[in-house]
């Protein structure tokens, strides 16, 4: 295999990115990339470059991505009020039509990029290859879902053909009623079920930072914890830790929270020494 080729000139050194090859042939990756990341249209081709290379590079890939932005804009049009608690998006019957719609197209949109350069990839979602079953997550959210239940056998074959599955994060419950699902609680529940060595959660935030805004490159989850305990981490992290920890303690090797907005930041996390963000171990 000719890595001249295939790598980028700013990616990380080849010496690195052929030991790791060798390290994660036989593994899995499951990558979330948050929709917040995927404004800027330099940043989207830049994933698809770098999701395209580990394809060909024959890394097994899942991604889930997001699509926040998105949806709010297409619910704007609308003159539709979003409401959140806990962090989660109040979903009412005609914002879940809107939300699949979006979604959907976005998942699309990154199929149809892969394939522009040479890779093959498979939609995921509610209407078609659906593999999440889902419970209500409350009644006061709506249809908002709680992962239930992955079709890991639909995801395994894409895998097989070396293939890439996008999953958008929705999932059907009963009478097949589409419900939404955080993204960053999908990627985590496919992790888990699939028993993924690693998950990224690529996001617009340098990774976890210490009291003095540095970055922490690697932790464990009972440090996680008690930087919970005393608010170093705070707010909208929350959760996304919380998935990382459920994803540690349930069969993922670690998972890394990881600046999306940087140059082919997934390549310099899985190929290279140094990573590109924060890993977490159990």
């Amino acid at each position: 295999m000719n890595l001249d080729k295939i790598l980028p000139k700013k990616g990380p050194p080849i010496n690195e990115v052929s030991k790791y090859i060798e390290k994660y042939k036989n593994d899995l990756i499951v990558i979330k990339y948050g929709g917040n990341v995927f404004i800027d249209r330099n940043i989207f081709n830049n994933f698809i470059t770098d999701i395209s290379i580990l394809n060909k590079l024959g890394i097994s890939i899942v991604v889930i991505h997001g699509g926040g932005p998105r949806i709010n804009r297409e619910l704007d049009k609308s003159n539709i009020q979003s409401k959140f608690i806990r962090g989660l998006r109040v979903t009412d019957k005609n914002m879940i039509k809107i939300v699949e719609s979006v979604l959907i197209e976005f998942n699309d949109d990154i199929v149809n990029s892969l394939k522009e350069i040479g890779s093959e990839a498979i939609s995921i979602h509610t209407k078609k290859n659906n593999i999440i079953e889902v419970s209500q997550e409350s009644l006061e959210l709506g249809y908002v879902g709680i992962p239930q239940k992955i079709n890991n056998s639909i995801l395994e074959d894409i895998l097989k053909q070396k293939k890439i599955p996008i999953i958008s994060p929705l999932g059907l419950g009963s009478n097949n009623q589409a419900f939404n699902i955080n993204g960053d609680t999908a990627a985590g529940a496919v992790a888990k079920s699939l028993k993924s060595r690693r998950l990224l959660l690529m996001t617009n935030v340098e990774g976890v930072l210490d009291k003095d805004k540095k970055l922490i490159e690697e932790i464990s989850s009972t440090e996680v914890l008690e930087m919970i305990k005393d608010e170093t981490i705070s707010g909208g992290m929350i959760p996304k830790i919380n998935t990382c920890l459920d994803a540690v303690n349930n069969g993922v090797t670690a998972v890394g929270i990881i600046d999306g907005r940087k140059q082919h930041s997934i390549l310099f996390e899985i190929f290279s020494d140094k990573g590109s963000g924060t890993l977490i171990r159990k």
